[in-house]
């Protein structure tokens, strides 16, 4: 999406460099989501031999969410396997639709995903212009 292009570095899904900075202990738990039937990049392999050596947890949830099923796949350092769990809370929240507050889930997820708060901020102001 163009929008993700524009916010500061660091900040967006993905970037493709979440093994990288977990094996660095510099970020705690990675996020990856989408609709079942939509996407095929989810980094299993990459991650698997990470996860067979210990150094990285691996939690998959597929939740329905109508007409489409919702795969959840995160991943956490050892340590901080209670992301994981809180995250998912907020993920079958948000497919249930019984999600409050928006922003505020938005930015407990960042925090979560161990983005600063002045990154979480800049994020949530780059969505609400």
């Amino acid at each position: 999406m163009a929008d993700e292009l524009t916010l500061p570095p660091g900040i967006g899904p993905h970037e493709g460099r979440e093994l990288e900075l977990m094996l660095a202990g510099t970020k705690p738990m990675a996020m990856f989501s989408d609709a079942l039937h939509v996407s095929d990049y989810f980094p299993d392999a990459d991650f698997a031999p990470h996860v067979e050596a210990g150094r990285i947890i691996r939690v998959e949830e597929i939740i329905p969410r109508p007409p489409f099923e919702m795969r959840y796949l995160f991943f956490s350092l050892p340590d901080e396997e209670w992301r994981i769990e809180e995250a998912l809370v907020m993920s079958r929240n948000l497919c249930a639709g019984t999600v409050i507050d928006h922003d505020a889930d938005s930015a407990r997820m960042g925090e979560l995903l161990g983005y600063s708060s002045g990154e979480v901020q800049a994020f949530l102001d780059h969505f609400r212009s």
